[in-house]
């Protein structure tokens, strides 16, 4: 199982995609507080649409107490200040893909946490900001889940 953590993540949509990416491929969406939204908020549940029951969605108080939660798994930090793209990793069961909030990406204390193992970007046209968040997250986790065999997906 590949674990998704959304670092303080603020649009709604964003996140009620990750439940559907979350239900469909069998990771775990992690989301860091502060939210920037109430997990019932409608928008979260139209993105989600019908998906949230089906998906493994785990709220943590703070950075550290998520990572800890997770240790000793691996965590992959994704930004665009590194060279090492998201194809270079090999990844294994139950790595971490961490990615941060809209519009900002993640802060340096998130990626020099002493819990990640690595950072990896995402290729992108030069003079390009970023990707929309869940979009990237889906690259990653798909790539990931592609290198595991797709275990359990059809």
């Amino acid at each position: 199982m590949l674990h998704v953590v959304f670092f303080e993540p603020r649009i709604p949509g964003n996140t009620g995609n990750a439940i559907r990416l979350a239900a469909a491929t069998g990771a775990t969406l992690h989301l860091v507080e502060p939210l920037g939204f109430v997990m019932d908020e409608p928008r979260l549940k139209r993105a989600g649409l019908d998906y949230h029951d089906l998906a493994h969605v785990v709220v943590h108080p703070d950075l550290d107490a998520c990572l800890a939660a997770l240790a000793p798994a691996r965590v992959f930090a994704f930004t665009t200040h590194t060279e090492r793209r998201y194809t270079d990793a090999e990844y294994r069961d139950g790595d971490v893909l961490m990615f941060g909030p809209e519009p900002t990406g993640l802060p340096p204390e998130a990626l020099e946490h002493p819990a990640v193992t690595d950072l990896l970007r995402i290729p992108m046209q030069p003079g390009r900001r970023s990707l929309n968040l869940t979009n990237a997250a889906a690259t990653a986790v798909y790539e990931a889940w592609r290198q595991l065999g797709f275990p359990g997906g059809v």
